[in-house]
């Protein structure tokens, strides 16, 4: 099932640009909201990771986790459904043998049932339009005591509900002129609450082993309270992770087992 070159495709350049700026932003807040999830997800996979093992990464976007996953496995898949995504990671096929890119369509995938022991699949579902049939093709071609890693935003988020508005005529210039930085449309089509995600998990057939939440954006103290604003932004998340107030938080994560 590999593809051939993908050189003759031309990768989307404003999003790449924007995924490569996250992780490196000159907003405080924005930089710590990706690195966060960053940290948890190369986290699981060193944790769950197994060198003599097969693992596949849905969506891999700049590429940021496929060295991790082809330092813990003895072989790893890119997955997207758009051939143009994969061209631009193709480079990283010369550092690492072991990886393979390969278009498939995670709402229907290609893939023989129990094909793999890990699944990585971080910000994607909120993109599909029905993420319930993803997380079951998911379970699908898991093997039995597989392991996926699986992060989404939450619906209510402060960050989600900021975006309807930011992205609003006269408004989206003036983030821009405040980040000076990569700022498009998220693109999210299929944000769920962590009660609804957690249905369509037990729905799966998947067991949830793990599960985190964090990431709280404020507006206005976000872009204009620096550094200092943006670590009590941070404390704030903290103390407000294991309260009834958890859903204003941005990302929920989840290591799940197929039984």
């Amino acid at each position: 099932m590999d593809t051939p070159s993908l050189n003759a495709q031309v990768p989307p350049e404003p999003l790449f640009e924007l995924q490569r700026t996250l992780y490196s932003s000159g907003n405080y807040t924005r930089r710590r909201l990706h690195r966060e999830r960053l940290a948890w997800v190369t986290s699981a996979i060193k944790r769950y990771g197994n060198t003599s093992k097969r693992s596949i990464e849905y969506g891999p976007g700049s590429g940021i986790y496929l060295p991790e996953l082809a330092s813990n496995f003895a072989d790893v898949t890119a997955a997207d459904i758009e051939p143009a995504y994969l061209a631009g990671i193709e480079p990283l096929l010369a550092a690492h043998p072991t990886l393979r890119l390969q278009v498939d369509d995670l709402e229907r995938s290609s893939f023989q049932d129990g094909s793999f022991d890990f699944v990585l699949c971080s910000e994607v579902l909120e993109h599909v339009p029905r993420p319930a049939s993803a997380l079951r093709e998911i379970a699908r071609i898991l093997l039995p005591g597989g392991i996926a890693v699986v992060t989404t935003p939450q619906s209510r988020s402060a960050m989600e509900l900021c975006c309807k508005i930011a992205f609003l005529p006269g408004i989206i210039q003036f983030v821009r002129w405040v980040y000076r930085e990569p700022i498009l449309p998220t693109g999210h089509i299929s944000l769920r609450s962590s009660r609804q995600f957690r249905e369509m998990i037990r729905d799966s057939g998947m067991r949830v082993i793990e599960q985190s939440v964090f990431g709280l954006y404020l507006p206005l103290i976000a872009e204009f309270g620096g550094g200092r604003g943006g670590r009590w932004i941070e404390n704030l998340e903290h103390a407000i992770a294991d309260t009834r107030l958890a859903g204003l938080l941005w990302t929920q994560a989840y290591i799940l087992r197929k039984p």
